[in-house]
Formats: structure tokens, sequence, C-alpha cells
């Protein structure tokens, strides 16, 4: 029975808030790895026969052996199980004691509005620095006279903690800081007052490579809209992947797991079949990652991403890296893919890596990449395969629609293999190839 509620995330009756916050945010941690792998590759089992259910009602044949619409191969285990995470989030608001100024994270929801802040010091997920960075965090705003901001609308400051590492031991902490009413004298008084702290109070322990504070009067703001401010230290921190070195900022987008991150690149360097007069195009590409780590094997990178500082890392991770055979686009994929292959006449092989936020692919970018006949194969790489994700699916092997503007040819399920990016969660990351 204990089994069945850690699989389905319950809290045990009469748990303390540790394993409540456990059981929500890593459901799977009471099982054995093996039986977590089992796990997520029922449910990756389950979502292949949707989405060969939802082809059948498109008039498609896509059953194969099992119900499933492709070959599913086994969940692939993660190098690292326990702290594995290289980005961690903290909240700020009240703890199981009232206290509003505690950093951790949710239990319950807004909605219900039975939200409580639970410290994350026995999560397994999150490494010993990171907790260590967000107990100073708590530490500070204690001591400070300004409070949380728990709702917008009621005031208060103090915000959410990011905390960033690498295997290179730099360590990165973003904290968001709501402005209010304050004038740029106060506001500059806090933000020393938090540099003091960090560099030479208490907060020293931590030994941070980067102090970075942003003003943000919303949920979430990009660099653009609200910039970073380095308070401290170095303006990026550094890792390896695959023997390639990777700069990376506060906003960039980078695998969260940064062992399992080298694997999957791997494999999809090996289900591209990626030869040398090959191009590829990485569209939602963060700091470059997967296509520099495959642009040995291809005549040319090309890479689409939103956030304009990942592709400022970017392009400064190929020219550090000595890569020359890439270009980076930063805009919305759906204003930069179909301009760029409107009046694509390159010979050459051309294969497609997708790997989109949750929200997953803008219809204008599934429907370029429908309609350019040279992509014949194509890695859409998914942490919530059963999200929107399944709908960029189905545009891709719908049949062809001139009313929707698909003209393209449909493609095929024809692999999927699924990569344990998140132990102890339910999540794994989902790569399908897809062909025609």
């Amino acid at each position: 029975k204990e089994k069945k509620k850690a699989r389905e995330g319950c809290s045990l009756p009469g748990s303390s808030w540790e394993e409540r916050l456990a059981n929500a945010v890593t459901p799977l941690w009471r099982l054995p790895y093996q039986e977590q792998l089992q796990v997520k590759y029922e449910s990756q089992r389950k979502i292949l026969q949707t989405l060969a259910s939802h082809l059948e009602e498109l008039g498609i044949d896509a059953q194969k052996p099992g119900g499933l619409c492709c070959p599913l191969q086994p969940v692939v285990p993660s190098p690292i199980i326990n702290g594995y995470r290289n980005k961690s989030t903290f909240s700020v608001n009240r703890g199981p004691d009232g206290n509003p100024k505690t950093v951790g994270l949710y239990v319950g929801t807004g909605r219900a509005r039975n939200i409580v802040c639970v410290k994350a010091n026995h999560m397994e997920n999150i490494p010993p620095k990171h907790k260590q960075v967000a107990q100073c965090y708590e530490e500070f705003i204690r001591c400070s006279p300004l409070d949380p901001c728990i709702l917008f609308h009621e005031g208060g400051h103090w915000r959410e903690l990011v905390v960033r590492t690498t295997s290179h031991d730099h360590t990165m902490a973003i904290i968001t800081f709501h402005p209010q009413e304050l004038g740029q004298e106060a506001l500059a008084t806090q933000k020393a007052l938090l540099k003091e702290f960090f560099t030479c109070g208490p907060g020293t322990v931590c030994a941070l490579t980067s102090l970075y504070f942003q003003e943000s009067t919303m949920t979430r703001c990009s660099h653009e809209q609200s910039p970073f401010q380095l308070l401290h230290g170095e303006p990026h921190i550094f890792e390896e992947v695959l023997g390639l070195k990777f700069r990376i900022s506060p906003d960039a987008f980078f695998q969260v797991n940064t062992g399992g991150a080298e694997v999957l690149y791997q494999a999809v360097g090996e289900l591209s079949q990626a030869a040398g007069d090959t191009v590829l195009l990485d569209i939602c590409c963060g700091t470059g990652t997967i296509g520099l780590s495959l642009a040995h094997r291809v005549s040319k990178i090309i890479g689409i991403d939103v956030v304009e500082k990942a592709i400022e890392d970017a392009r400064w991770n190929a020219a550090f890296n000595g890569i020359s055979n890439c270009e980076f686009h930063s805009g919305k994929a759906e204003a930069v893919l179909p301009q760029l292959l409107s009046s694509w006449e390159d010979a050459r092989p051309l294969v497609a890596v997708v790997n989109p936020s949750r929200a997953g692919l803008h219809y204008r970018v599934v429907r370029a990449i429908r309609n350019c006949k040279s992509i014949r194969r194509l890695l859409y790489i998914s942490c919530k395969p059963e999200g929107e994700a399944m709908r960029n699916f189905l545009e891709l092997c719908c049949p062809s629609n001139p009313g929707k503007k698909l003209a393209g040819e449909p493609f095929a399920p024809t692999l999927a293999i699924p990569f344990d990016m998140f132990p102890h969660t339910v999540h794994c990351e989902l790569v399908l190839l897809f062909t025609r």
C-alpha cells in the first residue's frame, strides 16, 4: 500500500511536512531505483498507446505490437540518482510554523488556499549546495526589516531564489525582489546588504561564484523585461558536457541533470544519423548544447532560441570551443523558422531536433517543418509528452490539410526512447523519432 501511495504522490496519514513535500515533488522516492524505471516505462507506454489511438482516429494505421505507435525502448537510467539537479527554485512563503519568511518548496495549492512552504533539506534530488544557499537566504530575509512578497497586492519584497551549480563547483544565486514603491536609494541599500551578507557575512560559506538580483513585478521576468543585476562575482558559470565547455547565463536553459544530458545528447547524435554532409536544425537550442555537441558530425548547425542571452551564450560557446560550422538566431521560433525555411534550397540532408518547453511548439513551427521537403528526420525531445507535445505529434503526423496549410508529407513515429533525467519523480525525458 505504501508503494502504491508513493507512486501516486499521496501524503501518508499523520506524516510529517517533510514526507508530504517528498511525496508531492518526488513521489517515487520510496521505491528502489529499478522499480522507479519500471513505473516510468509503463507511463511512457501508455502515452504511446494514446498517441496510436489518436492517430487511428485520424485514419492513420499506427497500431504496432502492444497497441503502441512505434517501438519503445527501456528507460535509460540516470548516471546520478541523488542530488542530480544543477538548478533549483525555492519559494518564500509561510512555513508549517507560520513564519512567512520560510524558504523552501510548496505543499498545497493556491486554489485550495492551503499552501505551506517546507524547507527542502531532506529532498533527495536537490544537492547539498543548493540547500545551503537556501538556508542562508532564509537567514538573511529573517534578519531583514522588509516583509516577504507572498501576494503581490498585499505588498512585501523578498521573493524566490534560484540556485544554479556546475561540476566545476561554480554556484550562481539569483534573488527575485518586488520593488513595490521603494525608491532607487532604498533599493541600493537592500542590494548592498545582500551583497555584504554573501561576501562578508554568514553567507560567505556558500562561496558564490555569481550573485544576481532581479527587480520583478511579475511572476516571471525575462532579462529584457527586467535585467538581471550582477551584485557580486562573475557574470556566468561554466559547465562541461561531452568534452565541450559551456557558458551559462542566469535565465539560459540548460538540462537540469548534466550527467543525464550527456547520455541524452549522445543518443540524439546516433538517432539523427547525421553524416558529414548533414545540416542540423536545433530548434529551442538554449545555450547550444545539443547542436555544438554534434557539430563535429555534421557540415552545419543552425540554432534558434527565444532567449537572447542564451543565444549570446551559444555563440560564445561555439567560439570558445573552436566550432565554426554553426549559426545561432535569436527570436521566437515561429517567426524565425518559417522565414529560414521558406527559401531553403540547400541540397544537403536536413535533420531537425526540437526541445521545446512544456508549452510545446507553436503551430507555425510545426507547419514550417511539415512543409519543408528537405526535413526527412525529426527528433522531438519532451519532458511532458502527454501534454501540449501530444498536439504537436498529431500535427506532424496528420494527413495533409490545405485548409490548415499543412501541405507537406506527414511524418510517422518510428522509435521512442525515454531517458530518466529526473530520478524520484514521475517524469522523464522522451525522445521520439519521426521520419517520412
